[in-house]
C-alpha cells in the first residue's frame, strides 16, 4: 500500500513537472525554475500564469472525477458507473447554460453554484428512475437511464445555445472540456472539495465496504444502506459538479481511474485506501491527458475529452464485453 502511494505521488510529481515544460513550446528546466521564483520574462510569465494554473486545475479535476466515479461504482455495484455516462456532467452543464442564457449569470461563483444544482438534480433523476426499476435498477439498467438523460440534457443544452449566439460564444470552449484559461477562483472549489471528500470517505468506509454484500446482508450487520447510498451519491455529485465548474464536462476519467486503482492496490485494505489510490490515479491521468492534448495536434490543441475518449471508449467496450461474458 505504502509503495503504491509513493509510486503514484512520484508519478503525479513527474507529470506536473512535465506539464510545466511541455507544450507548443518546450521550456528548459532553468526557465521553469526561474518562472516559479518570480521571473519576469515573457516565457516565465506564460509558465507562471498559464501552465501552472492549468496543471493544478487538471490534477484537481482528475482527482475529483476519480473519487466521484469510485463512489458511484461502489454503492451501485456497477463497474460502468461514471459521472459523464450517468448524466451528471450533462446536468451540471445544462444548469450553467440555463443560468447564462435565461438569467445572464456568468460570474465564476454563479457557474459553480449552478453546476452543483444541475449535478444534484441529474443525480436525483437518474437514480430516482433507477429505484422505480426495483433491485435491478442498481446494475445494468441504471447505465441506460444515465446515458438517456445525458443525451436529453446535452440536446437541450445545444438547442439553448443555438438560440442565444452570445451564450454560444461564451460557453462553447467551456463545454468542450479543458484545463486551459479557466477562472483561477474555481481552483478553490476543488481544493476544498477534495479534503472534505476524503474525510467523508473515511467516515463512510466501513458502510461502503459492507455494501460489497447484498443489501439485506449489509442491513443485517447494522449498516444503514439507504443512508450510506444517498450520502455517497450526493458526495459523488458534488465532486463531479466541482470538476465541471473547474474544467467543463470531462468524460471517462471517473470510469477509468477506479479500475486502474483496483488493479494496482491491495483489495484487502478497504474503501478508504482505495479512495486515496483512485484520487492519485485520476490526477495523474488528467495531467498526462492534458500534456497529450497539447502535442497530438500541435500547433493546435485537442479537447481533453477527445483525448480521454481515445482510451475511455475502448476501455468501456472492454468492460461491457467482460460483463456480458460473466452474464453468459
Amino acid at each position: 500500500m505504502i509503495r503504491t502511494l509513493i509510486f503514484l505521488v512520484l508519478a503525479l510529481t513527474l507529470s506536473c513537472v512535465a506539464s510545466l515544460h511541455l507544450g507548443l513550446r518546450v521550456y528548459a528546466p532553468e526557465t521553469v525554475w526561474s518562472a516559479l521564483n518570480g521571473g519576469a520574462s515573457t516565457e516565465e510569465i506564460i509558465i507562471r500564469t498559464l501552465r501552472v494554473p492549468r496543471t493544478i486545475i487538471g490534477a484537481l479535476t482528475g482527482a475529483a472525477l476519480a473519487i466521484s466515479g469510485l463512489l458511484m461504482q461502489s454503492v451501485t455495484r456497477n463497474p460502468l458507473a461514471e459521472p459523464g455516462l450517468l448524466g451528471i456532467n450533462a446536468g451540471a452543464a445544462f444548469a450553467v447554460t440555463v443560468g447564462l442564457t435565461v438569467f445572464a449569470l456568468s460570474s465564476p461563483l454563479a457557474i459553480g453554484a449552478l453546476a452543483v444544482i444541475g449535478a444534484l438534480i441529474a443525480t436525483a433523476l437518474v437514480f430516482g428512475f433507477g429505484l422505480t426499476l426495483g433491485p435491478s435498477g442498481n446494475t445494468g439498467p441504471i447505465l441506460l437511464i444515465g446515458v438517456t438523460i445525458a443525451a436529453l440534457l446535452a440536446s437541450l443544452t445545444q438547442v439553448m445555445l443555438l438560440l442565444d449566439e452570445t451564450a454560444l460564444e461564451t460557453l462553447l470552449f467551456w463545454l468542450s472540456g479543458g484545463f486551459a484559461d479557466r477562472p483561477l477562483i474555481m481552483i478553490w472549489g476543488g481544493a476544498i472539495a477534495l479534503p472534505v471528500a476524503l474525510i467523508a470517505c473515511a467516515s463512510m468506509a466501513s458502510g461502503i465496504d459492507a455494501l460489497r454484500l447484498d443489501d439485506q446482508s449489509a442491513q443485517g450487520i447494522g449498516v444503514g444502506v439507504t443512508r450510506i447510498r444517498l450520502a455517497a451519491l450526493t458526495l459523488a455529485a458534488l465532486l463531479a459538479a466541482a470538476a465541471v465548474a473547474m474544467a467543463g464536462p470531462v468524460v471517462f476519467l471517473g470510469l477509468i481511474a477506479p479500475h486502474i486503482a483496483r488493479r494496482i492496490s491491495d483489495g484487502s485494505r478497504g474503501f478508504f485506501h482505495l479512495a486515496l489510490i483512485t484520487m492519485l490515479c485520476g490526477a495523474v491521468l488528467a495531467v498526462l491527458a492534458d500534456i497529450l492534448a497539447r502535442l497530438i495536434v500541435a500547433p493546435g490543441e485537442a479537447p481533453i475529452s477527445a483525448v480521454l475518449a481515445l482510451v475511455g471508449a475502448p476501455f468501456l467496450m472492454y468492460l461491457l464485453r467482460s460483463r456480458r461474458a460473466v452474464a453468459l
